[in-house]
């Protein structure tokens, strides 16, 4: 009687697999970035119960978009990349102003206003902002705003403040 040799087949252990796998696991969840949305940060001003006092119209740049994305600047119809250049004279021209005399720009949109449009306003009127300062800081102290001391951005800041009303949205009815 012969008898068949059993032929070893060759195996891989795989008792430790579950540790393998388990140790990458680790090390992708310790090394992977996780990018983390934080959204518009703005300082919202403090809840009053007193109403505000009444702004007259040459104080208040009302910038409107509808529905359809169209943006209305005082009731004139603009381009969304318009509001930068016919905004920048309006707030140059207050600069000299006091305080309570500055321009406001009031941001209003419709429920159904696009995000992309309503983001690309704000930006818009920043951009306003942040260049008039610019333009302001470069004429009067030879250096961009950036790089000023904070003594000289502070006098910047109170002759060209950034102020943003973003008004309700209304509802539809």
């Amino acid at each position: 009687m012969l008898r068949k040799k059993r032929s070893l087949e060759a195996n891989i252990p795989s008792s430790s697999m579950a540790d393998i796998a388990f140790l990458l696991l680790i090390f992708f969840l310790v090394a992977t970035v996780i990018d983390v949305d934080t959204g518009i940060g703005m300082t919202l001003p403090e809840l009053s119960d007193v109403d505000p006092p009444p702004v007259s119209k040459d104080r208040m740049a009302a910038v409107l978009i509808n529905e359809n994305n169209d943006v209305l600047l005082d009731g004139k119809p603009i381009s969304l990349f318009q509001i930068k250049s016919t905004l920048k004279p309006r707030i140059i021209s207050k600069i000299e102003l006091p305080k309570k005399k500055k321009l406001i720009v009031s941001l209003k949109t419709d429920r159904k206003t696009a995000y992309h449009a309503y983001i690309s306003a704000l930006d818009q009127i920043k951009m306003a902002f942040f260049e008039v300062r610019d333009e302001y800081s470069n004429s009067k102290f030879g250096m961009k705003y950036r790089d000023l001391s904070d003594e000289i951005k502070k006098q910047v800041k109170d002759a060209i403040p950034i102020i943003i009303s973003l008004a309700e949205p209304e509802a539809v009815k």
